[in-house]
């Protein structure tokens, strides 16, 4: 997953955030998940995130990429719903909870044939 947040926020917090995220999909997914979760933090400096063509500075992008069968599931509803409040909850939890209102948290679909591990298809 890729988070951008702001960087006055995120400076010094990289290792409890890096932990809340990864427990969060490990406690929608399962633990056999846990060693899956890759992260990319990225720090926004102040007055370059905007909304609505204003500057926000209490702001957070998450894009979580996932298998596209998450959307085939009979409970995919309850999964992506579970998803996107766990990482909402988990950036808020270690970095205030004045970013959970501009929180997005994206999920975007890849097949299987489409997902690269070390330059080998991912099974």
């Amino acid at each position: 997953m890729t988070v951008h947040l702001p960087e006055s926020k995120l400076t010094g917090n990289e290792p409890m955030l890096v932990a809340a995220l990864t427990d969060a999909v490990v406690d929608v997914y399962g633990e056999w998940a846990r060693d899956l979760v890759g992260i990319r933090l990225a720090g926004v400096p102040a007055g370059r995130y905007a909304r609505g063509g204003k500057a926000v500075d209490a702001a957070a992008s998450v894009v979580l990429g996932v298998r596209t069968g998450l959307f085939d599931r009979p409970d995919a509803d309850r999964m992506t719903t579970r998803l996107g409040a766990a990482l909402t909850d988990a950036i808020t939890r270690v970095l205030g909870d004045d970013l959970r209102a501009g929180t997005v948290v994206e999920l975007v679909a890849s097949p299987p044939e489409r997902t690269f591990v070390g330059g080998a298809p991912a099974v």
